[in-house]
C-alpha cells in the first residue's frame, strides 16, 4: 500500500532495556501501538532514564539519547519507501526533526493535542510565547495539521479528532457513588498550567465536609492537609476506574486544556466533574461538566448543588456518547490514508 510506512516522531521519553520499551506515559504507548494496526510504524523519542510501568508492544523504536542522534534516526528512515511522517506536537525536537524533513521535501503531519502556546506561557512566562509561535507557525503552514480541538489551529483546513482512552472496561460495571461526604479526586499533573496548588489552596479553605485524593507524579510535593491523599502515579486502567468508582467529584482546574483525557473517564463512570472558567470551551454538548469561577464560594455552591441533585444528573450523564481509544487512532490513521491517496 502507497505512503503505509508510519515515522512517528515524539519528543517524550522512553526507557529502553534487552530490546523492550518502557514509558509512563499511557499516550506514548496508545498512539504507536494503534497505528501500527494500520500502519507499518517506527517511533522515534528520546531516552528516559527511568523505568515505567507501562512496556510498549512495538519493537521498532529508536531512543536518542540527544538532538543529534535524534535527527541522525530521522535521516536513516529516508531510505524507506514512501514514508509519511507523524511529528507528535511542537517541540524544540519535534520543530528541528521538521525543518529536516521539510528539507528532503517529505509528507509531514503534525498531531496536536495540547496548546503550547499556552504552556509555554504557564511554565515558562509570557516572553517565552513567541519562541512557541515562531515554530507553530512554520511547522503548520507546511505540514498537514490534525488537532483534537478547532481552538489550536489558525489555519482553515485541519483534520479534527476526538481522543480517547476509552475502551469497553470504561462504561460498564458502574458503582454507586458514596455520597456520605464530598469525594473530591484530581487526576493528571501536578504543574502550574494545572491549576492543581491553587486548587489546593482553595481546598485548605472550604468548610464542606470534604476529602480530596490526587492521581499523579506527587514526588517532591508535600501536602500538610489530613484530608488530601497522594495516591501517585497509576498506570494501570482498571486500577484507575477503582479510584474514579470510589470518589464522587472529579475537579480539573487546568488553567488550559484540549481535550483531557479525565474528562471522559470520569463521565464514563458517571461521576460529574468541575471545571474553571478557563476552560468552559471542553464542554461542547457533554452532560455532567459543571463551571466555577475562580472562587471559593462559586465552588463550594456547585459542588453543594451537585451533591444535592446527584441521582438527577447522573441520569441526564447517560444521553453522554463518550469518544473511544479505538475510533480515535482509526480517525488518525483514516486521514493519513485519505491525504495520502
Amino acid at each position: 500500500m502507497p505512503y503505509n510506512n508510519l515515522i512517528i516522531i515524539n519528543n517524550e521519553k522512553i526507557y529502553e532495556e534487552n530490546n523492550s520499551f518502557y514509558c509512563d506515559n499511557l499516550d506514548l504507548k496508545i498512539l504507536p501501538e494503534g497505528l501500527s494496526e494500520y500502519h507499518k510504524v517506527q517511533y522515534i523519542v528520546r531516552h528516559s532514564n527511568k523505568k515505567g510501568d507501562q512496556k510498549i508492544n512495538l519493537k521498532n523504536i529508536k531512543v536518542a539519547s540527544n538532538i543529534l542522534k535524534f535527527i541522525y534516526f530521522i535521516s536513516k528512515t529516508f531510505k524507506i519507501p514512501s514514508a509519511t511522517y507523524l511529528l507528535v506536537c511542537i517541540t524544540p525536537y519535534t520543530f528541528f526533526s521538521f525543518l529536516v524533513l521539510f528539507l528532503f521535501r517529505k509528507r509531514v503531519f503534525v498531531y496536536l493535542f495540547s496548546s503550547g502556546h499556552e504552556e509555554y506561557k504557564h511554565i515558562l512566562g509570557s516572553w517565552s510565547v513567541w519562541i512557541y509561535h515562531v515554530m507553530y507557525k512554520i511547522v503548520t503552514s507546511n505540514s498537514k495539521v490534525i488537532v483534537c480541538h478547532e481552538r489550536l489551529v489558525d489555519k482553515k483546513k485541519f483534520h479534527l479528532v476526538y481522543i480517547s482512552r476509552l475502551d469497553n472496561e470504561w462504561t460498564k460495571n458502574h458503582k454507586d457513588a458514596l455520597l456520605d461526604k464530598t469525594r473530591f479526586l484530581y487526576v493528571g499533573r501536578m504543574s502550574p498550567e494545572k491549576g492543581i496548588f491553587d486548587f489546593i489552596k482553595m481546598f485548605n479553605k472550604m468548610k464542606l465536609k470534604a476529602e480530596f485524593s490526587i492521581v499523579g507524579n506527587s514526588k517532591n510535593h508535600n501536602i500538610l492537609n489530613k484530608n488530601i491523599k497522594l495516591l501517585g502515579y497509576v498506570a494501570d486502567p482498571q486500577s484507575l476506574i477503582n479510584i474514579y468508582d470510589k470518589h464522587n467529584v472529579t475537579v480539573l482546574p487546568s488553567f488550559t486544556e484540549a481535550t483531557p483525557y479525565t474528562v471522559d473517564e470520569s463521565l464514563s463512570r458517571k461521576r460529574p466533574v468541575i471545571i474553571f472558567e478557563d476552560i468552559d470551551y471542553i464542554i461542547r454538548d457533554k452532560k455532567g461538566i459543571f463551571v466555577s469561577k475562580r472562587d471559593l464560594n462559586s465552588f463550594s455552591e456547585i459542588t453543594k448543588y451537585i451533591m444535592d441533585n446527584y441521582q438527577e444528573i447522573q441520569k441526564k450523564m447517560e444521553k453522554n456518547v463518550l469518544p473511544t481509544k479505538k475510533n480515535m487512532i482509526k480517525q488518525i490513521s483514516d486521514i493519513i490514508k485519505l491525504e495520502n491517496s
